[in-house]
């Protein structure tokens, strides 16, 4: 019993270090965010001041501006500079496979009611957070507090569970009302992350793809293919950029690895009305009354 306890104060710190080495690379970062600025020197920056700090990159860094909600993040050699931009930061920091995953928005547009909607909604859902509330019970407030912008939630992205080396497992944490869903019990690891759009409330797929992820193990023939699989390899499961890998085959290897069913590309999310989309997230531990949030 002691020793498990012991565990599991073990694992907790290791939650907590994960979100003190975020939330400093997180409040760097903010700064670097300014019209003109390079996005790929903002998410190299990201990842590799995680990497002097302790930590380890959990996913890519992801920038992802006006209607993209979710899973951009620069090629390699990228030039892109930012605009008048509603600019979502997504980070992702783990010690030992413990992650942090934090989001906010910076408004270069002049669209602030976004932002605050989306900070104001993560406020009331994180208020609520208890052992025995369920899911359902956040995303209610996420889209009630949302709603009173005159905005919506993107209903078709929830928060989620964080798990050892696992970036996104049960349970979801809805972005709308909906009819019961998880009971929350102490222990959980959750990020909850809302999203708000002047659009129609829903995300598409895009049509370029940057991020990957192993689902799967199997032995490849092609050298060329085995040499980009062994460096997706290090990332032990955890989302990665295609910027990280190098070789003079890698879009061939990296489309034999899809072909294979080893690889997972995550397409760039698109609000379908072509809205703005703002987004602000913390990861979570609920305690016996309330939560612990890490990346705050």
């Amino acid at each position: 019993m002691t020793e498990n306890v012991h565990n599991r104060e073990e694992i907790a710190e290791k939650y907590r270090e994960a979100g003190r080495i975020l939330r400093q690379v997180r409040t760097e970062a903010k700064k670097l965010v300014r019209v003109g600025g390079s996005l790929l020197e903002v998410a190299e920056f990201v990842e590799n001041r995680t990497l002097d700090l302790g930590g380890k990159p959990a996913f890519p860094c992801n920038i992802s501006r006006n209607e993209e909600a979710a899973h951009a993040t620069p090629k390699a050699g990228a030039t892109d500079t930012f605009g008048k931009d509603m600019v979502k930061l997504d980070l992702g920091v783990h010690v030992d496979g413990y992650i942090a995953d934090s989001a906010l928005t910076v408004d270069l547009s002049g669209n602030s009611d976004l932002v605050k909607a989306t900070e104001e909604a993560l406020a009331a859902a994180i208020a609520l957070v208890k052992p025995g509330v369920s899911t359902g019970e956040l995303g209610s407030a996420i889209e009630e507090t949302i709603r009173s912008y005159g905005l919506l939630p993107i209903s078709n992205l929830t928060g989620h569970g964080l798990g050892p080396y696992i970036a996104h497992e049960n349970p979801a944490v809805p972005n709308r009302y909906v009819d019961g869903g998880a009971i929350l019990k102490e222990g959980d690891v959750l990020a909850i992350e809302p999203f708000a759009t002047d659009g129609k409330g829903l995300v598409h797929d895009g049509n370029w793809t940057e991020i990957y992820s192993i689902i799967r193990k199997k032995p490849v023939r092609m050298p060329a293919v085995r040499k980009v699989l062994k460096q997706a390899e290090e990332y032990k499961g955890l989302p990665f950029a295609k910027r990280w890998l190098s070789s003079d085959k890698l879009d061939f290897a990296m489309l034999q690895l899809e072909k294979a069913g080893i690889l997972h590309g995550y397409p760039v999310l698109l609000e379908s009305a072509g809205g703005l989309v703002a987004q602000a997230e913390h990861t979570l531990i609920v305690s016996a009354d309330g939560c612990e949030i890490t990346t705050k």
